[in-house]
């Protein structure tokens, strides 16, 4: 996996608008007003295979527009991207859950979006709701699923099949903390026995330092440092703390 120089800008509106009806017109009367704002500025990241990344940051540093990037849902506004193979994510608890769909069905759904046949689906099904552990629940409608069931099935969706690149973001902070370690299991057995590459994205420092070899620290859209997992959370915890006390009355 590599990023030379990747930047993503978004343009948002200055003045808010109603409707699309109302946004239609004023583009085509180019009378639209945007400011430029930069998610991501001059990203360089080079990851090897197996190996596990925390990415760490404040809100607003720019996080989930790296997976976005990574997991091919967003083009960079300049730059390049390589990434070699099959990508699973879970980037939202509901990415790619229907809400008035049930349990069963939204398996199916999720499956077909990850480019599984119908039959590689129902021959994974039966070991998907068990490690969701909502068997009683699975033809119930997703909308009637609290968070952290949502969760469990999108993981358990998510990390059924051998990928190149896995791509979380924060979702593993709504789960108990038995189904935590339950996760940090397969994903330990991803990188050990497929040498799948995992890019973790939390604020919880305890995970990023058990479960990733390295850590990346965004700030502004730009890497501030990037170095081994202790060396990096250290770092971003003192300054949080410095940040902190700044701020205090």
């Amino acid at each position: 996996m590599q990023l030379d120089d990747v930047a993503v800008r978004f343009d948002v509106p200055m003045e808010e608008i109603a409707s699309f009806k109302e946004y239609a017109i004023r583009r085509l009367r180019r009378r639209l007003r945007y400011r430029e704002v930069w998610a991501l500025r001059g990203v360089q990241l080079s990851v090897a295979q197996a190996e596990a990344v925390g990415v760490v940051g404040r809100n607003g540093a720019g996080k989930s527009t790296l997976l976005r990037v990574l997991g091919r849902v967003l083009r960079p506004t300049s730059g390049r991207v390589r990434v070699r193979g099959s990508v699973a994510s879970l980037i939202e608890v509901a990415a790619g859950f229907h809400p008035e769909l049930s349990g069963r069905e939204n398996v199916f759904l999720n499956g077909t979006l990850l480019g599984r046949s119908t039959s590689d689906i129902r021959r994974r099904f039966d070991d998907i709701v068990d490690f969701a552990e909502i068997g009683q629940f699975i033809d119930a409608p997703i909308r009637t699923f609290s968070t952290g069931m949502t969760l469990r099935l999108g993981f358990a969706v998510a990390t059924a099949w051998n990928a190149d690149v896995l791509l979380v973001d924060e979702v593993l902070a709504v789960g108990d903390e038995s189904f935590r370690r339950k996760c940090a299991q397969r994903i330990a057995a991803l990188r050990e026995r497929n040498g799948t590459t995992i890019i973790l994205v939390s604020h919880d420092l305890t995970m990023i330092r058990s479960m990733c070899d390295r850590a990346l620290w965004l700030d502004g859209g730009g890497v501030r440092m990037d170095g081994s997992a202790q060396q990096v959370t250290a770092a971003y915890h003192a300054h949080s703390d410095e940040q902190q006390r700044l701020t205090l009355p």
